[in-house]
């Protein structure tokens, strides 16, 4: 467990959904929160479980995910510094829809229920930013679901790519700054391991990406968002 970081002075206070809060509200809840820690690969949360709190991620990187009927992944989205994991399940008080397992070692603040519903009543301008947040990432789901309807395979991991990298941004030698597996890729695109194999490869040819490992750097950003068909 870390030392309690207070909200103030938290390096993604900025990005995260508690930036508006007043400092009153902030000295509130760096005493109600505790600071925990995740190591790469860990489960914060587990489909089905029904939610005693949330998260707010500190430092670090976490997939959301569901198990399909035989085991197999389907990520949902990621979760990265000031983002907020379980609080939609505990709004309309439902099982917890989506696992969550740390991609890296990972720092988060724990907020209990209580607490948590106790910010959200004497900060109405808090609540509205979650409603705003989670109408967001409806929309953005929805989207994801036409995405996988709608698009070849191609297309969908082109998407899949310009989508890691306005999450994670790129690292100093200009990779996506985010390590995935081949297989953890295949399944946020919904087709098999040996496909996007054979399509990273393609586009490795074609110019449009590079690739060094794991490791995946974006070259032609614009050729990407012609073949998934996005206009800006």
């Amino acid at each position: 467990m870390e030392t309690p970081h207070h909200c103030q002075m938290c390096l993604s206070h900025q990005k995260s959904t508690f930036s508006d809060l007043s400092n009153d509200a902030k000295d509130e809840l760096s005493r109600l929160k505790t600071c925990v820690s995740f190591r790469k690969g860990q489960v914060i949360i587990h489909e089905g479980a029904r939610p005693q709190g949330v998260y707010c991620i500190h430092r670090g990187k976490v997939k959301l995910y569901t198990m399909g009927t035989e085991g197999k992944e389907q990520i949902i989205r990621f979760i990265t510094n000031g983002e907020l994991i379980g609080y939609r399940s505990l709004l309309s008080d439902e099982a917890i829809s989506a696992s969550a397992t740390a991609l890296e070692d990972t720092f988060a603040c724990y907020i209990p229920k209580s607490s948590f519903f106790k910010v959200i009543e004497e900060n109405p301008k808090f609540s509205l930013k979650l409603l705003k947040m989670s109408c967001h990432e409806l929309g953005e789901a929805g989207k994801m679901i036409t995405s996988l309807a709608q698009k070849n395979v191609k297309e969908r991991l082109a998407e899949i790519l310009l989508i890691l990298r306005a999450t994670f941004g790129e690292d100093e030698e200009g990779y996506l700054d985010i390590s995935l597996t081949r297989e953890e890729i295949a399944n946020m695109v919904g087709t098999a391991t040996e496909s996007v194999i054979r399509l990273i490869s393609e586009l490795k040819k074609e110019g449009y990406i590079s690739s060094k490992g794991k490791r995946i750097a974006v070259s032609d950003r614009s050729a990407l968002q012609q073949i998934a068909n996005i206009f800006e």
